[in-house]
């Protein structure tokens, strides 16, 4: 019995993937297991890290995850307790009139019986136990899926604390090129009073001024709501954490460099793709259960007690019965149900691969495109780095040649403008690289830990 299992055995899927990574890799080698699995303490920010420990212990997400842990363990042991036998106590008391001689009614007539029903099947062909081997991987999905949702969950607390620094440093940008240019439009004011400059020049510099200011409720809105969306990650209302996160700190830099090892690395690390593994065998077990219908099903049954007509009765050993015996049914024509039943489940296995190359190819297309973006952000970031510093110059430079009159307004305008886009897109690329970071740590599955 023990080795007679029907049905195919299962066999972990062998998914080609490429030796090495297209994009760009970093030369180090691959990052230890504890960074990895806690990347957030490399961007040396208290409050990221606070943010995504209370996260991990209070997300409401993760607390539907582990409930469904105990529901596939439950079920686990469900399926496990068909492998043994089954003991029922019985007890009954029945009171009775039949017909009588010549028309009249018979005696009345008490029975009372107690007793055990004991019922076992014997797993022959091994329905129970690829039962129970589909329910152990039903468990194991259950596990990776909260796995996979500790993966997410801290890569959207990181990214969105990452937006809500850099909103407050955009806010910061809006506000000191807001008061430069204030101080360019009152400095016009003054030349217009004089007759050096025509109204014109004034209206264009107050014109400025009103752009710039209109932009900083916009990301004093983006910024709030940010707070919203990490209150609620943390599984809290979304006000919880306006005191605590108002205050302004900087966009916080993650390593220079992540270690990302070989692909063939992620089929082990990504919990999505354990996930999808642990339902192939499921489904493949699910297969046996349904090929172990074609077989009969035999089972040893029992029972024993003792019966009288009068309560006190049933502790006379005289009056006990019992019964053993073995029994066996077999469906001998089902209108091909139980045909049916196996071809749908070798189809639901067959589907169960595919959803498995899928997922290993979009975890190597995620890896890729946060290689390529990292790179190719930080040449964008240095480009914008000289951009800004020549537009301080242009600036100053402008400024000053409209003040001695050697240079029309537009000019002065023009630069001004410049460095606002510039030292603002400088900041979205400096946040655009720290999210690059913790998009490509959470592509290759960082977040969670293993068990012991």
């Amino acid at each position: 019995m023990a080795g007679c299992k029907v049905g195919p055995n299962f066999q972990p899927p062998q998914t080609p993937v490429p030796a090495t990574w297209v994009g760009p890799i970093p030369p180090e080698p691959a990052p230890p297991e504890q960074d990895l699995a806690r990347w957030w303490t490399l961007f040396n920010d208290p409050t990221l890290t606070s943010l995504i420990e209370r996260a991990m212990a209070s997300n409401l997400d993760v607390q539907v995850a582990e409930a469904r842990i105990r529901q596939a363990r439950a079920a686990r042991g469900i399926a496990a307790g068909g492998l043994g036998p089954t003991l029922n106590a019985t007890g009954s008391f029945r009171r009775s009139q039949g017909p009588g001689p010549a028309g009249t009614a018979g005696p009345i007539v008490n029975q009372y019986q107690a007793g055990f029903d004991a019922a076992w099947e014997l797993d022959f062909f091994g329905g129970v136990r690829r039962n129970v081997e589909a329910a152990q991987a039903d468990l194991q999905a259950a596990i990776e899926a909260r796995r996979d949702t500790l993966v997410t969950l801290t890569s959207e607390v990181g990214l969105n604390y990452i937006d809500l620094r850099a909103f407050q440093e955009q806010i910061a940008i809006a506000r000191r090129n807001l008061t430069a240019q204030q101080h360019t439009a009152d400095l016009t004011r003054q030349l217009s009073t004089g007759g050096f400059v025509s109204r014109l020049d004034v209206e264009n510099a107050n014109a400025q001024v009103a752009t710039t200011a209109a932009q900083i409720p916009v990301l004093e809105t983006s910024a709030q709501q940010t707070i919203y969306n990490l209150s609620i990650l943390l599984g809290l209302e979304p006000g919880a954490l306006l005191q605590e996160l108002t205050p302004v700190s900087g966009i916080p830099a993650g390593p220079p460099a992540v270690p990302v090892g070989v692909p063939a690395e992620l089929l082990r690390r990504r919990p999505d793709i354990r996930q999808a593994e642990a339902q192939i065998h499921a489904a493949t077990a699910r297969i046996g259960v349904a090929v172990a219908d074609l077989f009969p099903s035999i089972s040893l049954s029992a029972s024993a007690g003792t019966q009288g007509n009068k309560f006190s009765s049933l502790t006379d050993w005289a009056n006990r019965f019992w019964s053993l015996g073995p029994s066996a049914t077999w469906t001998l024509f089902s209108t091909g149900r139980v045909r049916s039943n196996i071809e749908l489940q070798r189809a639901l296995e067959e589907e169960s691969m595919i959803t498995y190359r899928k997922t290993v190819l979009a975890a190597l297309q995620e890896v890729e495109n946060a290689l390529i973006a990292s790179a190719k952000e930080q040449e964008h970031r240095q480009a914008l780095v000289e951009a800004a510093a020549a537009n301080r110059a242009a600036v100053d430079l402008a400024t000053e040649l409209y003040t001695a009159g050697q240079t029309d307004f537009l000019n002065v305008l023009q630069a001004q403008r410049s460095l606002y886009t510039s030292e603002d897109a400088l900041a979205q690329s400096i946040r655009a690289i720290s999210t690059d970071i913790v998009a490509l740590y959470k592509a290759l599955g960082g977040g969670w830990q293993r068990d012991g």
